[in-house]
């Protein structure tokens, strides 16, 4: 039986232009209650452009969009009273204490004082800040701004959340730190729609992913669905003798599934082969006696899964670039979307 519930998010045909650059061309997007939508592209991609739109601080060219059912250009007052958003960069105050920050969002959203005070401490009981509650911010590390920032943004208990790339130069421990709090967030029933440039982060948290490249949609799936369609797994072979590189990826192309040579990447520069295969784990071994049988001297072997990279070059033909700084005007799309969300919030009196 098909579901009668609304997406919590819902995008249709969303186009925004800056100047020349078509920022967004005609973008769907769809989000079901209760889950994580994994909004995955390279730098200027759109992403934050979208998310710019849905939580009301950008006005699309053409399209419509809802949040919660409301529509954002309609009613968007009222679609900021049901959104939480977390953006690129932490945007904390630094001279505050932990406290003082959660405190001054909740008056920003008229908690009222004891409300908001006690939705401060519950917070920072939560995120694991509750020792560095009365620390200024700009003491704390870069996981804990960020795990502060994500705090900032549940102050007003929101049903639909917008994570704008949130673990962008955070150290492997404290992103799966974060992942574990996301993970709560949904236990808890949040809907999330989450910005990444990666394709691990995704795999971790997402339900349902699109990837988008110069602000169109170019795949859906899940990770596993968007893997499968750059040849799923694979195996990398580095040789530690140049001119044994064709001989080794003679034996690489045998495991092929065509066969062929022609299906096995090299690059000299590193002496390293890459082979799709139907099946790594199984094949290794083989892979391995027929190496040693060849007398090739590796210097690493192993079975890997396909990488953002993989997904863009296969989708679009180009590498997901992770260090573009573009100008917005350039249509670049990696500002900080919150500062605007918060400054158009009135202070209680």
């Amino acid at each position: 039986m098909t579901s009668t519930i609304p997406p919590a998010i819902e995008a249709r045909g969303l186009t925004k232009r800056f100047g020349e650059v078509l920022a967004l061309d005609r973008l769907d997007l769809s989000v079901p209650t209760g889950t994580v939508l994994g909004l995955l592209g390279p730098n200027g991609a759109g992403k934050t452009t979208a998310v710019s739109i849905l939580t009301t601080l950008l006005r699309p060219d053409a399209g419509e969009a809802t949040v919660d059912g409301i529509d954002v250009a309609a009613e968007p007052d009222v679609v900021r009273e049901r959104i939480g958003l977390s953006g690129q960069y932490a945007a904390v105050d630094e001279v505050l204490t932990g406290r003082e920050n959660l405190r001054m969002i909740g008056r920003l959203y008229h908690l009222g004082k004891k409300p908001a005070f006690a939705r401060a401490d519950e917070l920072l009981e939560r995120f694991s800040l509750s020792d560095a509650g009365d620390r200024p911010v700009k003491g704390y590390s870069g996981g804990m701004r960020r795990r502060l920032d994500l705090a900032c943004a549940l102050v007003a208990a929101p049903p639909v959340l917008f994570l704008d790339e949130p673990t962008t130069g955070l150290d492997p421990r404290s992103r799966i730190e974060l992942w574990t709090v996301i993970r709560e967030l949904v236990a808890d029933g949040a809907t999330l729609l989450l910005t990444t440039q990666y394709l691990e982060e995704a795999d971790q948290l997402a339900d349902d992913i699109v990837v988008i490249d110069r602000g169109r949609a170019i795949a859906h799936g899940t990770s596993d669905e968007l893997k499968s369609q750059v040849g799923g797994e694979r195996i990398e072979v580095t040789v530690r003798r140049d001119d044994q590189i064709e001989a080794a990826r003679r034996v690489l192309a045998d495991h092929t599934p065509g066969r062929s040579i022609d299906d096995v990447d090299v690059r000299p520069a590193v002496r390293s082969l890459l082979a799709p295969v139907t099946d790594g784990i199984a094949q290794l071994s083989s892979v391995i006696d027929d190496l040693r049988t060849a007398e090739i001297d590796v210097s690493d072997i192993g079975v890997r899964r396909p990488t953002l990279d993989d997904v863009f070059l296969t989708l679009t033909g180009e590498h997901a670039d992770h260090g573009a700084d573009a100008r917005p005007e350039d249509g670049d799309d990696d500002q900080d979307p919150r500062g605007d969300l918060r400054a158009d919030v009135e202070v209680s009196a």
